[in-house]
């Protein structure tokens, strides 16, 4: 059995790290020149930067598993630490919560409990939202936005403002009038209902790139796979309701299966031609998308926060991370999530804002000696209420033919969780057919 994987983010590779092991003949096509989709490196004036920031969490157990089975340790890669959310204001009592070495859920009864920057009646309004969540098994009768859930919750707004919608927009990427409960409810469940562990925080002590897209590449390679990087596939090959192979400016691939791990955009482009495939064709062209910005500061490298994030309220920046620990001391990296007036800034207007915002919480700090924006406009599908009706599977109507990537139907928000788990239950569906044909 041949198999063909396009796209080397981080779906096709977990797809190609489960076939390869299972001694699969594999052959992976890239149309960029390295791996990692758009959780890759990125090199600019000598200098790596990662394409944008994404936080990792101890609930992660497929991104865990693969690490295991390419044989790289989490603390080779992770500094593990206890979830604590520290949020900034200049206009109000700073908010700190740290969920203490508890057995599920009294570390999150505790953590709110000992709240400081919140009042007695916000800490019970918290509590008595999780205890709903516990109660009714994080599930919703109907998917509604986060904050028409909130509201009906009677959260109060201080709340929402510097809790709920900042983790919303962390996690989702959706602004909070528009985005999914149930997904948002979703990712509360794996953080926070299961071990203490799984709501700690996973930073990385090196690039994305050296963290999984590296060593899934040698792992394949030495399980026989082939890689293709700066190839494009221009088309599909279909017979008779079967996949064969795909089509590239070097020819034509045979294949058993092909597993689409490419955007959402590249692979309604690929199937347009079929008619088998128009139906999720559909259900990909009315999804929307919402952007992110990252802006990355240097400053001398003996300037840190003294832990590895922030989240920063009223200001244009949301969340503070220092890459110190990343091997990049006095590097700071702040993330806008979603979209806002900031977008209609050109990048030196957007730099000077943000640090002038940084400069109100750490005065003592010099002017950054360089910077650098990151933009991703299509950065992920907009996660609103109602989404999982456009989120197609991962079996399509031609047999052979998968799609994989974190806007299938994984039940979570645009995650790199969301996409190693779509890619592996791919390549296990291939796995289990009969005769692996």
């Amino acid at each position: 059995m041949h198999a063909v994987i396009i796209g080397a983010g981080w779906a096709g590779l977990a797809a190609a790290i489960e076939l390869s092991r299972a001694d699969i003949q594999i052959t992976l096509i890239e149309a960029a020149k390295r791996a990692g989709g758009r959780a890759r490196c990125v090199e600019t004036q000598g200098l790596a930067f990662d394409n944008g920031q994404h936080l990792m969490l101890g609930a992660y157990s497929e991104l865990l598993r693969l690490l295991r089975v390419i044989g790289v340790p989490e603390e080779q890669v992770f500094h593990r630490r206890p979830l604590r959310l520290e949020m900034r204001t200049s206009r109000q009592d700073d908010i700190c919560i740290e969920f203490p070495a508890l057995p599920a859920p009294w570390h999150v009864v505790a953590g709110f409990v000992w709240a400081r920057g919140l009042s007695a009646s916000e800490r019970y309004r918290a509590l008595a939202l999780c205890t709903q969540l516990f109660f009714s098994g994080f599930k919703l009768a109907k998917d509604i936005s986060v904050a028409t859930w909130l509201h009906d919750a009677k959260q109060p707004e201080r709340l929402i403002k510097a809790l709920w919608e900042p983790l919303c927009l962390a996690a989702l990427n959706t602004p909070l009038d528009q985005a999914s409960a149930q997904i948002f409810i979703h990712v509360l469940h794996e953080a926070f209902a299961g071990t203490r562990r799984d709501a700690d925080m996973l930073f990385p002590r090196m690039d994305l790139n050296a963290v999984f897209p590296q060593p899934s590449l040698e792992f394949i390679r030495a399980h026989g796979g082939t890689l293709r990087f700066g190839e494009r596939v221009s088309s599909l090959q279909i017979s008779d309701g079967r996949i064969t192979g795909v089509i590239t400016r070097q020819g034509v691939i045979h294949a058993d299966h092909v597993i689409m791990a490419t955007s959402p955009s590249e692979a309604l482009r690929l199937m347009q031609p079929y008619p088998l495939l128009n139906d999720i064709g559909q259900q990909l062209a009315k999804l929307r998308y919402e952007p992110i910005c990252t802006i990355y500061l240097q400053y001398p490298a003996g300037i840190g926060l003294g832990c590895e994030m922030l989240g920063l309220l009223d200001g244009t920046g949301q969340w503070l991370l220092d890459l110190g620990n990343a091997g990049h001391p006095g590097r700071m990296a702040v993330v806008i999530s979603g979209p806002g007036p900031h977008m209609a800034l050109d990048n030196a207007e957007l730099c000077a804002d943000i640090t002038a915002q940084i400069g109100t919480h750490f005065p003592h700090w010099p002017e950054p000696t360089h910077s650098l924006v990151i933009r991703e406009k299509r950065a992920t599908f907009s996660c609103h209420a109602d989404i999982a009706a456009l989120r197609p599977g991962t079996r399509t109507a031609v047999t052979g033919c998968w799609l994989v990537g974190d806007y299938t139907n994984t039940g979570l928000p645009a995650t790199l969780e969301g996409a190693l788990r779509s890619g592996g239950r791919a390549a296990r569906e291939i796995l289990g057919t009969a005769g692996g044909a």
